[in-house]
């Protein structure tokens, strides 16, 4: 819990999308108040697609969970959970709604989550990774995919496909600066080339995350995807982020050492997804150092009925658990 006596709370920050920088977030917040959620900006599919499309908007989705995941208001943070499911609005998030019209409001997506930071009273701040309206694209041998949902759903054939922001993005200004003041930095788990890559591929994170005094805790994945990660060892998410950061950028890998029921792994299973490898041989040549505990969560998630558009994770890592090994790289300044 929250040690209000320390001379100086730990200051850190969270990198990634929407569901796996709420997990973080979530269990981070009760060691500190002085965190920062850098998210991803180029979602498109679902309620935040269609806000996009209609309203010219900035993406709300992944900044609102990790609005929520930040919050100490169960009654509000809730609110903004809520999900449409029926006319007109369904489908629809109501904190998207409420993030896009303040952006409409005050003609600004960073006053946007200003507002609703105060509203939710959260621990800490979100900051955009970039600034300005960007689409995701990716680059697969001779084929080029557009759209962070359709890469998402892309079964890549090359090994060194790659994804980039259009128009090509400079960092926001205020993420670097808070990834070179952090004591650690959290690589939040999440799609990888849908969430994570489109963040790391900014030549200013990536440059930020090589110069930070910070010790870079990365949180590997539970499990693979059949179309992009299919046989996945932990190690090769290392191997591939650090072509996009830079050999040696990652300090520690923090996987999940505790088994997936065998219903679980069945459903899993039926879409050709199955567990991230942790086998010893797997790890061999990793410069980082690596630990492996049981962080699976033990409650699992289940699909909002209203939410037909995105196919959400059964299973996700224990937020307190993560917390408290994320915990014992911190030295005391």
């Amino acid at each position: 819990m929250l040690d209000t006596n320390s001379p100086r709370q730990p200051r850190i920050v969270v990198i990634g999308g929407g569901t796996g920088s709420f997990v973080m977030l979530s269990g981070l917040k009760k060691i500190t108040d002085d965190i920062s959620a850098i998210v991803n900006m180029c979602d498109d599919g679902g309620s935040t697609g269609v806000l996009r499309d209609e309203l010219g908007v900035l993406p709300p989705g992944d900044a609102r969970q990790c609005l929520v995941g930040l919050s100490d208001v169960p009654e509000i943070s809730d609110l903004f959970s809520y999900r449409f499911g029926e006319g007109g609005l369904a489908g629809h998030s109501l904190g998207n709604i409420i993030l896009s019209g303040l952006e409409l409001q005050h003609g600004s997506f960073e006053k946007a989550l200003e507002v609703a930071s105060k509203i939710l009273r959260i621990r800490g701040q979100v900051i955009p990774s970039v600034l300005g309206n960007h689409r995701l694209v990716m680059q697969d041998g001779d084929e080029r995919i557009d759209g962070e949902r359709n890469i998402e759903a892309h079964t890549i054939v090359y090994a060194d496909a790659a994804v980039r922001l259009d128009p090509v993005a400079e960092a926001n200004p205020r993420a670097v600066e808070a990834i070179l003041a952090a004591d650690i930095v959290v690589m939040a788990p999440g799609g990888l080339y849908n969430s994570l890559l489109p963040i790391y591929s900014i030549s200013g994170i990536a440059k930020a995350l090589q110069q930070t005094p910070a010790t870079v805790v990365f949180v590997s994945h539970l499990v693979n995807k059949a179309n992009q990660t299919a046989g996945w060892h932990v190690a090769d998410y290392i191997r591939r982020l650090e072509r996009e950061l830079g050999e040696g950028t990652i300090d520690v890998v923090l996987y999940n050492t505790a088994e997936i029921s065998d219903e679980t792994l069945q459903r899993y299973a039926a879409d050709g997804d199955f567990p991230t490898k942790i086998d010893e041989q797997g790890f061999a040549g990793l410069s980082c150092a690596r630990q492996g505990v049981p962080l699976l969560s033990h409650e699992e998630i289940q699909q909002n009925p209203f939410d037909k558009a995105i196919m959400r994770t059964l299973i996700r890592h224990d937020s307190d658990k993560v917390a408290s090994e994320i915990m014992k790289f911190y030295t005391q300044p």
